[in-house]
C-alpha cells in the first residue's frame, strides 16, 4: 500500500462532515473504497482522494489513465437502493465545480464532462452493500492521450489548485445529491450537449430530447417517443 499523506500536506484537512483518506498515489481509489467498506471502516461521507493511481479504472473496467497531478476521488455515501438519477446529479456537481473557477464545460450523456469538446472528467458509480461509491477523475495538471477521444486539463483555463477543486467538488456533490430531481434535470439539460440533435440508437438516427422523471433518456423516432436506459446511444 502506498504511504498515506498527511491531510495538511495535501490541503484536504478540515473537510467538514467527511472522513478523508488521502494519498499521493494509490492503486485505485475505487478499490480502496471497496476494501474499507468490507472491513467496516467506511461511513456515510467517507472519501478516498489521491493525486495519482497505478490501476485506475472507468466504466466496464476500462483503464483510466491516472497520471500524477490530477484529482482522483471516490466518495462513499449511504444508499439504501440504486437510483439511476444519481449520475445526473454527479455530472452537474462536476460541471458546477469547474464553473466556479471560470471553466465552462458541457455534459455528454450520461456523465462525461467536456471542455471545448474535449474530455476533462469522468465518473464511475458502483454499489457495495448499503453504500454507493462515486468515483470521479478530473484532469487538472495533466491529460492522457487516449485513442477514442480528445482530452484536456483544467490548468489551461485556471490557476486553481487541486485542493481548491476538491473543496468545491465536495460542496457541489452535497448540494446536488440532496436536490429535487426536477432541479437536477433542469441543470443537466442546461449543460448537456446534443439536445435536439441526432444520435444513433440501435443503428438508426433519432432525435435526442432529454431525460424524464425517472432518469431515462428520451429520444424521438419520427412521431414515436422512446425511453432508453443504459448505454444504447452513440453521439
Amino acid at each position: 500500500m502506498d504511504a498515506i499523506l498527511s491531510k495538511t500536506q495535501m490541503g484536504f484537512s478540515n473537510l467538514a462532515g467527511y472522513k478523508v483518506f488521502s494519498f499521493d498515489k494509490i492503486s485505485s481509489t475505487q478499490d480502496y473504497a471497496y476494501d474499507i467498506i468490507a472491513k467496516g471502516e467506511a461511513r456515510d461521507h467517507s472519501v478516498i482522494v489521491a493525486l495519482a493511481q497505478s490501476d485506475g479504472r472507468g466504466r466496464y473496467r476500462r483503464k483510466w489513465v491516472s497520471h500524477h497531478g490530477n484529482l482522483y476521488a471516490s466518495f462513499i455515501f449511504n444508499s439504501p437502493e440504486r437510483d439511476p438519477r444519481l449520475s445526473y446529479a454527479v455530472a452537474v456537481a462536476i460541471a458546477e465545480t469547474l464553473e466556479c473557477f471560470g471553466v465552462q464545460s458541457s455534459i455528454k450523456w450520461p456523465n462525461d464532462i467536456l471542455v471545448a469538446g474535449k474530455k476533462i472528467a469522468g465518473v464511475l458509480i458502483e454499489y457495495a452493500g448499503r453504500f454507493v461509491i462515486i468515483g470521479i477523475g478530473i484532469n487538472i495538471h495533466s491529460n492522457p492521450t487516449v485513442q477514442e477521444y480528445e482530452t484536456t486539463r483544467a490548468d489551461k483555463y485556471t490557476n486553481a489548485d487541486i485542493s481548491d477543486f476538491f473543496s468545491q467538488l465536495t460542496k457541489k456533490l452535497d448540494k446536488w445529491i440532496r436536490a429535487e430531481f426536477d432541479s437536477v434535470r433542469n441543470a443537466w439539460m442546461s449543460f448537456a450537449v446534443g439536445i435536439n440533435g441526432l444520435v444513433k440508437y440501435r443503428g438508426e438516427m433519432v432525435e435526442l430530447i432529454g431525460i424524464n422523471d425517472s432518469g431515462a433518456l428520451v429520444v424521438r423516432r419520427g412521431t414515436e417517443y422512446l425511453l432508453i436506459h443504459g448505454d444504447e446511444i452513440t453521439m
